[in-house]
């Protein structure tokens, strides 16, 4: 850096310069002007240029820190999505896995009790009836009762009350007593049935007097 000497006599060249002509012109030796303490020591360079190499090896410190915590965050959240995702498939697959076993096991059912329907026939549902009472007497009573209210039609339903099955059951899921399949197998109906006679009358045989009577029981 100049000194304000240096500045001075740098003035006064140029002021000499502008003037006449004819005047001698004094020049000055502007690098000698210069003061020695104005210019930096090696070693004070040196101090400046480490101080500057510091901030630059902090500061690039500091952008690795940073852009390694922005790729591990990156690569977190990749992995919850991820994972996220995963679960939510797995999820999906069970939920369709568990509905087609539901509608397979509607479709069987449905194909065993068409099957069912198919291969009773009223004569083997009496058969049947005479199995479960286990007294022919009974049986006939039963049979009186049973002609009358359905005609041996298991799936019989009364338009009016609803009572429904062998025995006309008001309502038809009182049945479910005897087993949940009361709706399709006659067994379970007669069962009923027979309970319901021997526990309100005594027999089939008193259900069927007072039926004779009063034309229900």
């Amino acid at each position: 850096m100049a000194s304000a000497t240096a500045v001075t006599a740098v003035g006064a060249v140029v002021g000499a310069a502008s003037g006449s002509e004819g005047k001698a012109v004094t020049t000055v030796d502007v690098a000698s002007a210069t003061l020695l303490a104005d210019v930096p020591s090696g070693a004070q360079a040196q101090t400046v240029s480490d101080n500057f190499s510091e901030q630059a090896n902090a500061q690039q410190v500091s952008a690795d820190a940073a852009a390694k915590k922005a790729a591990e965050e990156a690569a977190r959240q990749k992995a919850a999505a991820d994972a996220q995702a995963k679960a939510d498939a797995e999820k999906a697959a069970a939920k369709a896995a568990d509905d087609k076993r539901k509608a397979d096991e509607e479709a069987a059912n449905r194909d065993k009790a068409r099957t069912t329907l198919a291969a009773v026939s009223p004569g083997s549902v009496q058969e049947m009836a005479l199995q479960i009472i286990g007294d022919d007497s009974q049986f006939q009573c039963f049979s009186q009762i049973v002609k009358r209210e359905s005609g041996w039609n298991y799936t019989a339903t009364n338009a009016s009350s609803g009572a429904y099955g062998l025995v006309q059951a008001l309502p038809g899921s009182k049945m479910a007593s005897a087993g949940a399949d009361w709706r399709t197998n006659p067994a379970t109906q007669i069962k009923w049935g027979l309970n319901y006679m021997n526990s309100r009358y005594g027999s089939p045989c008193g259900a069927w007097s007072f039926w004779q009577s009063h034309h229900w029981y």
